[in-house]
């Protein structure tokens, strides 16, 4: 007989203090419970259970035994949970991702994902800061910002820019800015997440703008680009409908930063899990294509 089938049985016994009750919970018979339970026993070399007539009884070799047995079908248990997870999406899956972008563009893709892994459940933050993958508890983090050596996988996602936009309706009122410099005499609205200060760098210079409108959410400021109240500083991924539409306008692109690179990262052990091989796989042409130098 299986020496981890026995183990069960045993276990099963001592729990309902009768081979009868732990037959009838393995749905097996009382005479192949007490087969196991001697085989146990014999393996052990000692009187585990104490039989009466009406109940079973641990010996003190017994107590012991179960103790370890419990300890051991607990890490099998454990064991096949992993292996299963490994092959088959299951559990909890831990994202982060900037705030803005998280919410525009990884929540749609969270949504496909559980539509396609109906045994898993996603924890999405949304941070603008980097947090630490591994102490923090995450298995995978988009990131928009050159990154340190570390022992993290990267997926190579492209690129976003901050780019400087405007309405057609306002540039028709006061016309295109055609250097940075130009911005300090147009009516300007701010980001404070993307531009804590009032200085607005480019790629050979940092001006200094004069906001008739500061907003602590960079979609309220690219609304109001939208609406004409002015021109606005905003990352690519977040004003690509508006720009394909036209309701914005690009400005100033000559003089444009470099692009921040965009990853996908996760520690690599995490690469074993089966939850984070299927996100990987799902978000990173996606994330590809909407990043691609062609949509900014």
């Amino acid at each position: 007989m299986d020496r981890i089938d026995a183990l069960r049985a045993f276990v099963a016994a001592a729990d309902l203090e009768g081979l009868s009750a732990a037959a009838r919970a393995l749905g097996r018979s009382p005479a192949s419970l007490t087969r196991a339970v001697a085989e146990v026993e014999a393996h052990a070399g000692a009187v585990l259970l104490q039989r009466t007539t009406r109940s079973l009884k641990l010996t003190d070799a017994g107590a012991r035994y179960l103790a370890v047995a419990r300890r051991v079908l607990a890490d099998l248990d454990e064991a096949d949970r992993s292996a299963d997870e490994a092959v088959t999406p299951r559990g909890v899956l831990s994202v982060t991702a900037p705030l803005a972008f998280g919410a525009m563009h990884v929540r749609p893709m969270i949504q496909a994902y559980l539509r396609a892994y109906e045994d898993v459940r996603v924890r999405l933050v949304l941070l603008d800061r980097v947090a630490d993958l591994v102490t923090e508890g995450f298995d995978v983090a988009i990131r928009l910002a050159h990154l340190p050596d570390s022992a993290l996988v990267a997926v190579s996602l492209g690129a976003a820019r901050r780019v400087v936009v405007a309405s057609p309706a306002y540039l028709a009122r006061h016309g295109k800015p055609r250097t940075p410099a130009d911005l300090a005499s147009h009516r300007c609205v701010a980001s404070t997440p993307l531009t804590p200060s009032d200085t607005w760098t480019f790629r050979a210079a940092r001006v200094r703008v004069n906001p008739i409108l500061s907003v602590n959410a960079t979609e309220a400021a690219i609304r109001a680009a939208i609406d004409g109240v002015g021109v606005t500083l905003a990352m690519s991924y977040l004003v690509a409908p508006e720009l394909r539409s036209g309701r914005l306008v690009r400005l100033l692109t000559a003089y444009e930063p470099p692009p921040l690179p965009a990853h996908l990262v996760y520690p690599a052990a995490s690469a074993r899990a089966a939850k984070v091989r299927a996100f990987v796989e799902l978000a990173t042409p996606r994330l590809r294509a909407l990043l691609s130098p062609r949509k900014k």
